[in-house]
């Protein structure tokens, strides 16, 4: 059977970057099986609902390169893939399931169920359940009289459906991280299959829609653990095969205490979701930022994800969306949770961008420099790999390498305070003066060996020349090989930068 993996995210709010992961996850294990992604949203919770959530789970998605093979404004032949517009395929389900004696009608209301909670509380049971043990004492189906509960039902009491746990016995499923795992029933609560408005619960919900839409593999996150035992009693109850069951690891605060949030990242000044969010009553209010608006390229967190929780089994970091898909699979990914490193997505951010293609390179310097245009290619490219040298993020490159485009009007204070000295001001005047006579081919190489044999003739230390050198070109003391520097800008205009700086800070020497 052809594999079917799916991400059935809920619209409640913007996609965490944990919930991002996992759809990750779930797209490469089925490209690597040469299976289909499905999208499906889960919004029968409309009390929770937040309008733009769907669209915001698409986009970002589509920012990563996450493409589902079905789902909303997908297609496919196993939609609808919005579960508010399945429900009228869940209640034969419900009504098989009462039929067969695995699920029943419970009449308690919030009061009588809240009233009762607390009186088991007063009697030394802290986490009080509607259980096997517990429900021939509340009005159910199974406590009370068939006439009674017919009674009730026609005369339209409001009533939940609630499966119907054994007494004893265990339940046992195969997870494909972590092995065989085991429930004891007695420990499982009673859930609630169909709500009192007749629509299901995400449990009933979940299994009907993967069992529909021919899902092979359930890979989410290890927080749905708990929920899989009634998931599994569903299936057996209904007579299906069951899928295969995944549950990653967590992404963990980065000290690793905790599951991350979104109060994490505004504690530490780090982003939790893919793209900006912002407030569904007014667009114009920004409530959470994304890594996208931050500046980060979308394979680079992507190849990011792909390592919290998952390792190739060799020492490579750098994957391409192919190469995860290639080597990707679920008998890698860990058990224990996986502690995020803002500062290694930077990393990747950075390495990412040493990894363009020279097309790449090309086109962001003349997107940022729309000054450079009529420059040869491989100039753009060697300003764009100057410039990358020292940037994590592409926007860093304007501010970092603009003097390469126009002459530093201002010289940095500190700068001139240490380097703007008479003595060295003499010498790097001597220097290019030199240079120029020279009529020697202006290189890189070429002026580093001229303004070494400089330094060695006047037995000075490269301190006494280099940083007045650097400052009156770039206007700082940092930055990329000065020799790289003064060959790209070219003769005349390092001779005119040095003149612009002795007239304007001249009686700044010292």
């Amino acid at each position: 059977m052809a594999t079917r993996t799916r991400f059935a995210p809920s619209p409640t709010g913007p996609l965490h970057i944990g919930g991002l992961r996992t759809a990750l996850f779930c797209f490469l294990h089925a490209r690597n099986n040469r299976g289909d992604f499905i999208l499906r949203i889960e919004d029968t919770d409309q009390k929770r609902f937040v309008p733009g959530a769907e669209e915001y789970i698409l986009e970002s998605l589509s920012w990563c390169g996450i493409t589902p093979d079905e789902g909303p404004s997908f297609g496919g032949d196993f939609g609808p893939y919005r579960q508010s517009e399945r429900s009228a395929l869940y209640k034969p389900y419900v009504e098989q399931l009462l039929r067969d004696g695995h699920a029943y009608y419970a009449f308690d209301t919030s009061d009588e169920l809240t009233t009762w909670r607390r009186s088991m509380q007063k009697q030394g049971n802290a986490s009080p359940k509607y259980s096997a043990s517990t429900r021939a004492y509340l009005k159910n189906s199974l406590s009370l009289s068939a006439q009674e509960v017919e009674e009730r039902i026609q005369r339209g009491d409001d009533y939940v459906v609630r499966f119907k746990t054994p007494m004893a016995g265990e339940v046992r499923f195969y997870d494909e991280i972590r092995g065989w795992i085991v429930f004891q029933c007695h420990e499982l609560d009673d859930k609630v299959l169909m709500k009192s408005d007749g629509l299901p619960t995400y449990h009933l919900a979940n299994v009907v829609d993967d069992h529909l839409m021919e899902i092979t593999d359930v890979i989410r996150g290890e927080e749905w653990l708990p929920s899989t035992p009634l998931h599994v009693q569903l299936y057996e109850a209904l007579g299906w095969t069951m899928p295969n069951f995944a549950h990653l690891p967590l992404i963990l605060k980065p000290d690793g205490k905790g599951k991350l949030s979104k109060r994490d990242g505004d504690r530490l000044g780090f982003p939790v979701f893919p793209i900006d969010w912002y407030n569904p009553k007014d667009s114009k209010e920004l409530i959470a930022g994304g890594y996208k608006e931050r500046g980060f390229e979308a394979p680079a967190i992507v190849n990011f994800l792909a390592l919290l929780g998952w390792n190739p089994g060799n020492n490579q970091e750098i994957f391409s969306l192919e190469d995860l898909i290639e080597t990707f699979s679920l008998e890698r990914v860990n058990k224990s949770g996986a502690k995020f490193d803002y500062q290694k997505a930077c990393w990747f951010n950075s390495e990412y961008l040493n990894h363009y293609t020279s097309q790449e390179k090309v086109s962001t310097i003349l997107e940022l420099f729309p000054i450079a245009k009529g420059r040869s290619e491989n100039d753009l490219e060697f300003v764009f790999n100057l410039a990358s040298e020292r940037i994590q993020f592409k926007h860093e490159i304007k501010d970092t390498i603009a003097y390469l485009f126009e002459k530093p009007g201002i010289l940095e204070d500190k700068g001139v305070k240490k380097a703007w000295k008479t003595e060295k001001v003499a010498h790097l005047e001597d220097c290019m003066q030199r240079i120029q006579i020279a009529n020697t081919e202006f290189s890189a190489p070429g002026l580093e060996t001229m303004i070494k044999q400089y330094i060695e003739e006047k037995s000075i230390s490269f301190g006494q020349l280099l940083p007045p050198l650097r400052l009156s070109l770039t206007g700082t003391l940092k930055g990329p090989s000065i020799f790289d520097i003064m060959s790209f800008l070219g003769l005349p205009e390092c001779l005119e930068r040095v003149e612009l700086a002795k007239k304007n800070y001249t009686s700044k020497t010292i």
